[in-house]
């Protein structure tokens, strides 16, 4: 049969049934005619997300800087390696296309939303609740681009006017500038801070003051260039940006939110929305829910401890680095010789050596009980590559085992919230921003309230660390100059943020990636670290891990963004353009 006829016939047999209604597929326009849903399918998206395509951005913003390994059974373990390498990132990753394309479902959700608000809001919902609902999808839509241009900074803006013509395949992602698309990420905001109130009655619905904590951290990072190094840091602070970010934290530190007392209690289930959540994705698992999966968190599925979850699979690994960043001399960072020596807390061993409590919060180690319960006492076993990847594990995004798993088959999830901001967070925010202002003690004042937070969160959680934990307040002559201001900033964001997803980022907006990271990868290919071993003579053995950090190098001026991926460069091919040295 040649081909033309098997084609032929393949198209009378589908003619016989083209035309017959689908099931179970939402019409669209009887869809518009109920906005308040549309919305509500817009919310969906905010945890639509999976470990390939993490909208908490965990494999980028910790992976790729100095906090985090991979982790995992080897280095081939999920595309994951090159991020935290740098040296052989492409735009090949299947991730990053994946990415790429879900967050621009998100948007589609978005402009979808506000197609049917217009057209049928006032009609359905009333003036007054229409104008709310289009300032949540509007923040909801900022929220995504937020996330697009942290990542691949030349994006198409593509929005409702778009949608609707049709021009999706004619808009190209260098139409804006950068700095003209973060003025257009900052109007979704500004429509949302205009018209909402400081307080929705319905929880995880945006507000004023998640739109302001957006709106600080977009000219927070405006205010330092525009993401290059040769163009961003000190040397191009932006103070009139400065100032936004002081008036908009403002509202923020003057509404409901607070430091919540105990650091531990930030990452328990059962307080996931208390005061220090300004934002956050909405999790529940499915005894909440009484569904099949509940509405888990699967961007952090592969994160759980090894042979601590039935399905743990021992992903997004805390760096010895970021271990020693805990330790304290007199209560206060070791700034310059943190990294002097792998030295680690082990339970029972008596140590001059000081740490941070929030270590204890942040990272299981061997010895130490796994999230504050000793029956379930972390040992080496627990991890699946220690000659890579070490023995430490990420502690934050796990609820505690005794409240068992959701799991499904090979997976696990946990219903554990995402914070998109919280309390100190934002707080910290405005410190960086009132450093810059000249504003140095006011700084401190915010510095030492995180700080003091964090001096009273043992007894409750850790109580089997006290005798490890020291940290005292900053004196005044650290925030006299604002160098020294800036360190302690800098330092304070990422002990209080550690595993967070932020600190790539952070060091890009300072314009210190390419100094921390080829500093970091130059130690950590030599690290080695002294673990137990009953076969030894000493009962310790060293073990030399992260040599894959030999192949690993940062360059300025090309990694600050990642690439666009390859399918989206080809999928209309000319239509975009790809950051510069991929």
């Amino acid at each position: 049969m040649s081909l033309a006829a098997a084609g032929g016939m393949m198209l009378t047999a589908c003619d016989s049934f083209i035309d017959v209604p689908p099931t179970g597929v939402i019409d669209e326009k009887e869809a518009y005619k109920e906005p308040d849903k549309m919305v509500n399918a817009a919310y969906a998206m905010l945890g639509d997300c999976w470990y390939s395509y993490p909208f908490n951005l965990w494999p980028y913003g910790d992976l790729g800087s100095d906090d985090c390994v991979k982790g995992g059974w080897g280095l081939g373990d999920t595309g994951y390696h090159p991020m935290e390498i740098w040296s052989n990132l492409t735009a090949t990753p299947g991730e990053l296309d994946e990415l790429w394309y879900r967050l621009y479902c998100a948007i589609s959700r978005c402009n979808r939303a506000i197609v049917a608000l217009n057209e049928y809001g006032p009609a359905v919902l009333g003036q007054e609740t229409t104008a709310q609902r289009l300032g949540e999808v509007h923040f909801l839509r900022g929220h995504f681009y937020f996330k697009l241009l942290t990542m691949f900074r030349q994006v198409p803006w593509i929005d409702e006017n778009v949608m609707e013509n049709g021009t999706w395949e004619q808009t190209p992602n260098n139409q804006y500038t950068y700095q003209e698309l973060f003025g257009k990420v900052i109007g979704e905001f500004k429509a949302a801070y205009d018209v909402l109130p400081a307080e929705m009655q319905d929880g995880g619905r945006a507000d004023k003051v998640a739109a302001a904590a957006y709106l600080a951290k977009c000219y927070l990072t405006l205010a330092w260039g525009d993401g290059y190094e040769a163009t961003t840091g000190t040397a191009h602070i932006n103070t009139e940006y400065m100032k936004k970010v002081k008036e908009y934290t403002d509202v923020v530190k003057n509404s409901r939110f607070d430091y919540l007392e105990d650091f531990g209690d930030i990452f328990l289930p059962e307080y996931k929305n208390s005061k220090e959540s300004v934002f956050a994705v909405q999790t529940s698992s499915y005894e909440d829910d009484n569904t099949r999966f509940g509405r888990c968190n699967w961007s952090n599925t592969l994160n759980g401890c090894w042979q601590i979850w039935s399905c743990g699979w021992d992903c997004h690994k805390p760096s010895q680095n970021l271990v020693c960043a805990f330790k304290t001399k007199n209560g206060l960072p070791m700034f310059d010789d943190y990294d002097n020596d792998y030295s680690y807390p082990e339970a029972g061993v008596a140590s001059s050596q000081k740490w941070d409590p929030r270590l204890f919060h942040t990272v299981g180690m061997p010895s130490f009980p796994y999230k504050y319960e000793a029956e379930y006492t972390l040992t080496i076993a627990n991890t699946r590559d220690p000659n890579d990847y070490g023995y430490y594990t990420s502690l934050k995004e796990v609820p505690q085992r005794s409240k068992g798993e959701t799991f499904e088959g090979s997976w696990q999830a946990f219903a554990m919230n995402d914070y998109v901001f919280r309390y100190s967070d934002v707080m910290l925010m405005r410190a960086e921003a009132l450093i810059e202002l000249d504003e140095l003690q006011e700084a401190r004042t915010i510095i030492n309230d995180i700080r003091r937070r964090a001096a009273n969160s043992v007894e409750k959680h850790i109580g089997y660390a006290r005798d490890f934990c020291e940290i005292s307040l900053y004196p005044a002559s650290y925030f006299n100059d604002k160098e020294t201001a800036r360190k302690c900033l800098q330092w304070e964001r990422r002990l209080e943020m550690a595993m967070e997803s932020s600190r790539y980022f952070d060091l890009r907006r300072w314009g210190i990636a390419s100094e921390v990271l080829n500093e970091y990868f130059a130690y950590e290919s030599n690290a080695y670290r002294s673990v137990p071993d009953s076969n030894s003579p000493t009962g310790y053995t060293d073990v030399r891990f992260g040599q894959y950090y030999n192949d690993a190098h940062y360059t300025s001026g090309k990694n600050e963004f990642y690439p666009i991926p390859y399918n989206q460069l080809y999928y209309v091919p000319g239509l975009y353009v790809q950051n510069k040295g991929y």
